[in-house]
C-alpha cells in the first residue's frame, strides 16, 4: 500500500487527478498540498471545495518569498517585445518555472510525510509543456518516476506507482492538449465539457463555476498582467511591493523607471495605501471621491527639472480620472518621507495622450 501527495490547485484537472488516485486500491492515503503566492488567488474557497469533495488532509504552503522563481524571471533571457509570440513564450517560461518550484516543494513535503509519490493534474501539451518538458521538470527536481499525471498517464512513460502496482495504468487517462498546430490527435484538454463529463462518470458532483481554472486562479495567465510583469522583469531590482502594484487597473509608466499607479474608488485607495514606500510621492485630487496616485521612480537620480516634469505628468494623469470640470484641476502632493504638502494646477491629459503611458 502506498501514500501519495497531490498538488491541489482547485482546477477541474487537479480534482480529477485526486479522484482517479483515490479510487486505486493500492493507495491507502492521499494528502492534498496547496500553494499560495502573489499570483494565486482564492485559497479559502479552494480549501472548502477540497474538504467538501474529499475530506482529506489539506495543507497549504506560501510561495511568497519565491515570487521571482514563480514568475520565471530566473530563466528568461534576451529583450522582450510586444508581439503575441513573445507573450506566449513568456507565459510558457513562467509556467515552467512555476511548476518546477511547486514540484520541488511538493517533493520535499512528500519526503517529510513519508509518502511515496506525487500526483498532479497536468495535461500533456497544456501551456506548451510537451513530453520532454514534463520529463525535464521531474528530472530537475530529482523526482524522476515519482510524478504521476493521471490525466495523461497513458501517453507518458510509466512511473514508479504504476510499476509497483499501486495504481493501474489501464484505469488512467490519455488526455492531450494541442497548442493549435494540430500536432495532437487527442486535443481535448481545453474542453471543459469533456472534463465535466469525466467528473460525472467518476461520481463527482460539480457546478461549472465551483472549480478554479487557471484563468481564474492564476494572474500569470491573464494577458494584461503578464505584459505588465514582463515589463517589470526588465528592471534590475524589482520587489514584491512593485509586483503587487501590477494588479491595479490604472497602471501607468514612463520609461525607463517612472511608475504612476492610481486608486480611484475607496477600495482601490485603501489597497494602494498599503504599498507606499518612504521615498514615494503621494498625489491626490482634493475633492470628495477624487483619485489618488502613487508615483515611484529613482528620485535621487533626477534633476530638479526632471522632478518637476514627473510631478506635472503624474498630476495630469491623475486629474484626468477626476470627476471635476474645468480647463485646469488642482492636485496636491507630498513625499511620504516629507512633511510639506504642495499643490499644482494642471490640465487633464487627452485620452490619446493617456494611452501613451498606460500599461494594459
Amino acid at each position: 500500500m502506498a501514500k501519495a501527495v497531490a498538488l491541489f490547485s482547485g482546477s477541474l484537472a487537479s480534482i480529477l487527478a485526486v479522484k482517479l488516485v483515490l479510487d486505486e486500491p493500492g493507495v491507502e492515503e492521499v494528502k492534498l498540498l496547496h500553494f499560495r503566492s502573489p499570483f494565486f488567488r482564492d485559497y479559502e474557497p479552494i480549501k472548502e471545495l477540497a474538504q467538501r469533495l474529499f475530506g482529506l488532509s489539506f495543507r497549504s504552503q506560501s510561495l511568497k518569498k519565491d515570487f521571482r522563481e514563480l514568475s520565471g524571471s530566473g530563466s528568461r533571457s534576451g529583450a522582450a517585445t510586444d508581439s503575441d509570440s513573445d507573450v506566449n513564450c513568456f507565459l510558457r517560461t513562467s509556467c515552467f518555472g512555476c511548476r518546477k518550484l511547486m514540484l520541488r516543494k511538493g517533493l520535499r513535503y512528500m519526503k517529510r510525510v513519508g509518502a511515496d509519490f506525487l500526483v498532479t493534474g497536468e495535461i500533456l501539451g497544456r501551456r506548451g509543456l510537451e513530453l520532454l518538458e514534463l520529463e525535464e521538470l521531474a528530472r530537475q527536481v530529482g523526482a524522476e518516476g515519482r510524478v504521476l499525471r493521471p490525466l495523461s498517464a497513458k501517453l507518458l512513460p510509466e512511473t514508479l506507482p504504476e510499476r509497483e502496482g499501486w495504481v493501474r495504468r489501464d484505469r488512467l487517462l490519455d488526455l492531450c492538449e494541442s497548442d493549435g498546430d494540430g500536432s495532437h490527435s487527442q486535443s481535448q484538454g481545453r474542453d471543459g465539457d469533456h472534463l465535466q463529463a469525466i467528473a460525472q462518470k467518476l461520481g463527482l458532483e460539480l457546478e461549472p463555476d465551483e472549480v478554479f481554472p487557471a484563468e481564474r486562479r492564476c494572474k500569470l495567465t491573464q494577458p494584461h498582467f503578464s505584459q505588465r510583469l514582463e515589463d517589470l522583469l526588465r528592471e534590475k531590482d524589482f520587489t514584491l511591493n512593485s509586483l503587487e502594484l501590477l494588479e491595479f487597473p490604472l497602471y501607468y509608466k514612463k520609461p525607463p523607471d517612472i511608475k504612476i499607479v492610481l486608486g480611484c474608488d475607496d477600495e482601490e485607495k485603501r489597497r494602494l495605501q498599503n504599498f507606499f514606500l518612504p521615498e514615494d510621492l503621494r498625489l491626490y485630487v482634493p475633492v470628495n471621491g477624487g483619485p489618488m496616485a502613487l508615483v515611484r521612480t529613482n528620485w535621487e537620480e533626477k534633476s530638479p527639472e526632471d522632478i518637476a516634469e514627473i510631478i506635472e505628468l503624474a498630476a495630469r494623469i491623475t486629474v484626468s480620472h477626476a470627476q471635476v470640470k474645468g480647463p485646469t484641476v488642482q492636485a496636491k502632493y507630498r513625499f511620504e518621507n516629507g512633511t510639506e504638502t504642495y499643490q499644482i494646477n494642471v490640465a487633464p491629459l487627452p485620452p490619446q495622450e493617456l494611452q501613451k503611458y498606460i500599461v494594459s
